[in-house]
């Protein structure tokens, strides 16, 4: 049977994904260090791994900002270059298996669209805050610019000496706020905050962001689900924020499985 490919190509990583009729091969990723070595990387070892021949190729699907640099076709496959937008969209509804919901991209920054099972998608706006946020900002705090080392020093992090939570300007809550909610991140850095205080913070407050836009979309669109998708859905502490988050605003959030490949998977689904 033959295969249609799909790759999200960024500025270092690449995500590859491949479909044999409706039956997914399972994602990889590839991190280099510069898109067309990603790139040509991850489509070497997808393909030798999951022993697909050239000639087993139907169509190569590119998306991503890395994508502008390939202009001459893979391994003599021509490539057809699809938005980003509608990728993520129907990558996060397929994802999702959902009729309707809003899809938040969380990767160097954040974009929030609404999408549909029928191919229609409407895109919000985004936010400059993201991954990129949590490196940088960590980069300058805590001298450290790993995303692995940032996310394993959360681990022991506390949000009590960073962030200022309603709870801490009421009398234990306001009347129609939760105590626990977040009344402003880094609103009360102590000089006490240990370095996994403020990973966990920085990572909390780039979360909390992207929870509100889709949040807000969501309402919008009289919707319940918000599906999340992109990189920053692998780290270990989105969950339980959250999960924290959605008991606050009555909100569905979804991490489905593959979520940081469901750009990839909507390049190959178009």
């Amino acid at each position: 049977m033959k295969t249609i490919i799909g790759i999200d190509v960024g500025g270092s990583t690449t995500k590859i994904v491949g479909f044999q009729g409706d039956v997914m091969i399972t994602p990889q990723f590839v991190k280099a260090s510069d898109p067309l070595t990603s790139l040509f990387g991850a489509f070497g070892k997808f393909t030798a791994q999951n022993n697909i021949e050239l000639d087993d190729i139907e169509k190569v699907f590119l998306t991503g900002v890395g994508s502008s640099y390939v202009t001459k076709p893979i391994y003599g496959l021509t490539c057809e270059r699809v938005a980003e937008f509608d990728c993520i969209a129907r990558g996060g509804i397929y994802l999702s298996g959902l009729r309707e919901a809003i899809v938040v991209s969380m990767g160097t920054g954040t974009a929030v669209l609404y999408a549909d099972n029928k191919g229609n998608h409407h895109y919000f706006g985004g936010t400059g805050v993201g991954g990129g946020t949590v490196v940088g900002l960590s980069r300058k705090m805590l001298g450290m610019n790993q995303i692995e080392h940032i996310v394993e020093i959360a681990k022991e992090g506390s949000l009590d000496h960073v962030d200022l939570k309603i709870k801490d300007m009421y009398d234990g809550q306001s009347p129609s706020l939760a105590g626990n909610m977040t009344a402003s991140n880094f609103g009360k850095l102590s000089d006490m905050a240990s370095n996994g205080d403020i990973a966990l913070s920085i990572l909390n407050m780039v979360f909390e962001t992207a929870a509100m836009l889709g949040i807000f979309a969501a309402r919008s669109k009289n919707l319940h689900d918000v599906v999340l998708t992109g990189n920053l859905t692998s780290i270990p502490q989105a969950k339980p924020i959250f999960e924290d988050l959605q008991k606050l605003f009555d909100v569905n959030f979804i991490i489905p499985e593959y979520a940081q490949f469901a750009t990839a998977i909507g390049a190959a689904l178009a």
